[in-house]
């Protein structure tokens, strides 16, 4: 199974290039999906053993698609098999890697079906997100639009590291049928959560809230290091 997604402006102080503001989609908040489960079951049911009580039937069906081996949960591979973009492009492997830190609650290395359930919402918020601000429905985001999108959120970037993003995350051309040159689904959501982790990184140290910090080498790197 595959499922498919795809005038001149004055730029505020550093203090507020990070003002929060509409922010996108949250990461869940602790273990909110393994301990509560998103439909209030239990964990650690097996694909064979049928849909724990009070789950969506076509959520499970999803979940038992990804579930290849049949194991009861999923794994890395499973899940970047199963998530493409709107160019039949697999997903980047750091982006899964990512939602799998995300997700992947009781540390287990895999996706139970509670976590699933907490991934699929979010990734589901993320199209959403990726629609609204793919303006000429083009299926990837260019530099304007990304621009657009942080702004939305509330980081107030300057051209320079838009451009430095852009460059980033932007994929090649495509041999296959698809959207042209530029930030796809899966590395425009790396994108956004990327400087979102980096800006309240660089908050908790800017204590003053005056855009500046002073900090060692180790700080620098363990800040640089945690982004995905």
């Amino acid at each position: 199974m595959s499922i498919r997604y795809g005038a001149p402006q004055r730029y505020p102080s550093q203090a507020t290039q990070y003002r929060p503001s509409p922010a996108p989609p949250q990461r869940p908040a602790g273990n909110q999906y393994a301990a509560q489960g998103y439909y209030g079951q239990q964990a650690g049911y097996s694909a064979s053993a049928g849909p724990p009580p009070g789950a969506d039937p076509q959520l499970w069906q999803w979940f038992s698609a990804v579930d290849t081996d049949r194991s009861g949960a999923i794994s890395v591979t499973e899940l970047q098999a199963a998530l493409v973009n709107g160019n039949w492009t697999r997903f980047d492997l750091d982006t899964v890697k990512m939602l799998m830190s995300i997700f992947d609650t009781d540390r287990s290395g895999t996706i139970s079906f509670n976590e699933f359930a907490g991934l699929w919402k979010y990734i589901q918020d993320w199209q959403n997100v990726f629609k609204h601000f793919d303006r000429d429905r083009s299926g990837s985001i260019d530099g304007a639009e990304l621009a657009e999108a942080l702004r939305s959120f509330g980081y107030n970037l300057s051209p320079t590291l838009l451009s430095l993003l852009e460059q980033k995350y932007a994929s090649g051309p495509s041999d296959r049928y698809g959207p042209p040159p530029g930030i796809t689904f899966d590395r425009f959501v790396r994108a956004c959560v990327a400087v979102k982790t980096l800006t309240e990184a660089f908050q908790r140290v800017d204590t003053d809230r005056d855009g500046w910090v002073q900090m060692n080498y180790e700080q620098f790197m363990k800040i640089i290091l945690s982004a995905p």
